[in-house]
């Protein structure tokens, strides 16, 4: 696969994407919801399956499912973990179809460096090669032998709305052959699922929105979330009780100064982390009391903000 085109290409499943993807925790009913999309998107055929065993036949609904876009939007703060989740989902999907995924991330070098048609001729060329990977992904009596998902990462600035005025023609061409790429996957039955994550949903071409098969829309951790994922992190230590780990998770939600709470990521990778480096470097075991000073001093990461 060209580099130029994609970044690091992940084959699934995949036991180390597994434990990730299962580290996401508080985004359960989101993950078994995009698992359930991505099964019926890439193998539409158990869905006929399905509507025979319960149905005595295929209900017309059916149809209605199948003729959908194989396209996934997941939008959402910074640090609620669409990025990750669109990075591991294809251990669970390949462990459902039976079948192996693999993840192709768009690179950025496809937006090009802003030559004339130059993001037009790269998105044409990253999404023509992962088709016809895809049309050899079926064996000859029709079966599925492998699947793919198309990553795209910060999609509004591949897929940026073609309606605002300042907005080049050639942009405009470049979501045009985005979304024309995106058809033909659907038009020609390959198994290959587009991720599309963004932190400015708003942004998304009107187009591109309208034919996702579902828009994820990833929060913030609220108490009980964080209370969840500091219980899983800080497990084991024994001089900490839920009673503490309780205050931390208030202390790095909302305030009347700061209308906004921790991320998941800030939880993960910056607080967590830092409270073992602090025991560490006092060469002291984790405890409560000191984990509440550290959350009473916490920056959780400013909001994303859109332009008007």
């Amino acid at each position: 696969m060209t580099s130029e085109l994609f970044g690091h290409v992940q084959e699934f499943p995949d036991p180390d994407s597994g434990e990730r993807f299962d580290a996401l925790v508080g985004l359960d009913a989101v993950k078994r919801r995009l698992v359930d999309e991505a099964i019926v998107l890439l193998k539409p055929e158990v869905l006929d399956k399905w509507s025979s065993k319960h149905h005595d036949g295929l209900v017309a609904a059916v149809r209605s499912v199948r003729e959908r876009v194989p396209l996934i939007v997941l939008a959402g703060d910074v640090g609620t973990g669409k990025t990750e989740l669109a990075e591991t989902v294809g251990h669970p999907i390949a462990r459902a179809l039976g079948v192996d995924v693999t993840l192709y991330p768009l690179s950025l070098n496809a937006r090009g460096s802003g030559l004339v048609g130059q993001m037009t001729t790269l998105i044409t060329s990253a999404l023509t090669e992962v088709g016809q990977r895809a049309a050899k992904a079926r064996s000859t009596n029709g079966n599925l032998n492998r699947a793919f998902v198309l990553l795209v990462d910060e999609a509004d600035s591949v897929a940026q709305s073609r309606e605002l005025a300042e907005m080049h023609h050639e942009d405009r061409a470049g979501v045009n052959a985005l979304i024309q790429g995106i058809d033909t996957f659907r038009k020609d039955g390959l198994p290959v699922l587009t991720i599309m994550c963004t932190n400015r949903p708003d942004a998304i071409d009107p187009a591109v929105a309208r034919r996702a098969a579902h828009i994820f829309s990833l929060e913030r951790p609220d108490q009980a979330q964080r209370d969840f994922v500091l219980q899983a992190a800080l497990s084991g230590a024994s001089n900490i009780t839920n009673a503490d780990i309780e205050k931390v998770a208030h202390l790095l939600g909302a305030t009347e100064d700061r209308p906004y709470g921790a991320t998941y990521s800030d939880l993960r990778q910056r607080f967590v982390p830092d409270a073992v480096l602090d025991a560490f470097g006092r060469d002291a075991p984790l405890d409560g009391e000191r984990l509440i000073e550290l959350a009473s001093s916490f920056v959780p990461t400013r909001p994303f903000v859109q332009e008007p």
